[in-house]
């Protein structure tokens, strides 16, 4: 199947060179990459001039098209006619080196899929287990393999408030698991939702859809609202066998206080777009969730290290709350 790798980019030269580095030693090497560049400065051209990469076409967007959905769907519209999938990784991660190889085979076995994603490999550490185990309270267990759960994780069970479904599905009043928390055994899952930086798509699903511009710039969670609306529409997979690691560089990203009001107001709207009309129960649930979060962000400001960064993402939770009652998403 003819490929094309999309990679939007911001403020990350090096990072970008390490990730196209790892795209080089690829054991299924992507027919063609487009670097679509958000950039305010030449560092990340002036790289990619000095390290010449097969395939590689490179855009450098302006303010009108700058932001993750809008690079996206620059991207999309720049894919060469003959390509049949389309790739997305964001731009500080590293493959291994059979990860398109094993991506794409997905599409094979499961030919109704419209979408497959890859598995971040590097952040979580498992252990596998029994498949009668019963785990702690302290532990997150699915299919034969256990993890460390989060204090927040913990505290949701004690109130009855964790996820009733499956890791990629997410519940009527949302706040979900999402697919890091299905374990790193080899096997093909059915998800309704995929991490955007390590998906994948038939091309044909950018005939009908495309990523919603409701989420500007750093664009929390517009993965999320992408994958909802296209598992309405067909079948989503993730391959955990398509291994790559994610670093996380800090260039680029929002400050804390905006990090905090995106992560309830884009919360809310992916949770409408699951759920149009919540009943009551959603609608507590949802509630009760969100406030918790942010008491618990409140509370790290005497547990964390870094008590400003705790203080103020609480401060930007806080707001973005009250702010629904005032002024909703609207596009949904």
């Amino acid at each position: 199947m003819k490929f094309s790798l999309i990679i939007c980019t911001y403020m990350r030269p090096e990072p970008l060179l390490t990730l196209l580095q790892s795209v080089q030693k690829q054991t299924l090497y992507p027919h063609e990459i487009l670097i679509v560049d958000g950039s305010t400065n030449n560092e990340t051209e002036a790289i990619l001039s000095l390290n010449q990469f097969e395939n590689l076409k490179y855009f450098l967007v302006d303010n009108q098209n700058r932001g993750l959905t809008k690079q996206r769907n620059f991207g999309i519209q720049k894919v060469s006619d003959y390509v049949e999938i389309v790739c997305f990784l964001d731009d500080d991660t590293v493959l291994e080196p059979d990860y398109f190889e094993i991506l794409l085979k997905t599409y094979g076995i499961f030919p109704e899929a419209l979408g497959v994603g890859g598995y971040i490999y590097n952040e979580i550490k498992w252990e596998k287990t029994s498949k009668d185990y019963i785990p702690k309270i302290s532990e997150f267990y699915f299919d034969g393999w256990k993890r460390k759960d989060g204090s927040r994780f913990i505290l949701r069970k004690k109130l009855n408030l964790d996820s009733d479904c499956m890791p990629g599905f997410s519940p009527l009043f949302s706040h979900g698991r999402s697919v890091g928390f299905l374990p790193p055994n080899n096997e093909v899952y059915e998800v309704e939702q995929l991490m955007g930086g390590v998906s994948s798509f038939k091309k044909s699903v950018f005939e009908k859809l495309s990523f919603s511009t409701y989420f500007e710039g750093y664009g929390l969670y517009e993965d999320a609202d992408f994958t909802l609306r296209v598992a309405k529409i067909g079948k989503l997979y993730l391959n955990t066998g398509s291994k790559l690691h994610h670093f996380h560089a800090e260039s680029g990203r929002p400050n804390q206080y905006q990090y905090g009001k995106m992560v309830v107001r884009n919360g809310w709207y992916v949770w409408r777009v699951k759920n149009i009309k919540p009943d009551f129960k959603a609608r507590l649930k949802w509630n009760a969730i969100t406030i918790l979060l942010t008491l618990i962000r409140f509370s790290n400001v005497i547990t964390d290290n870094n008590k400003m960064v705790a203080f103020t993402e609480a401060c930007g939770r806080t707001v973005g709350w009250w702010s629904l009652f005032l002024n909703k998403p609207k596009e949904v």
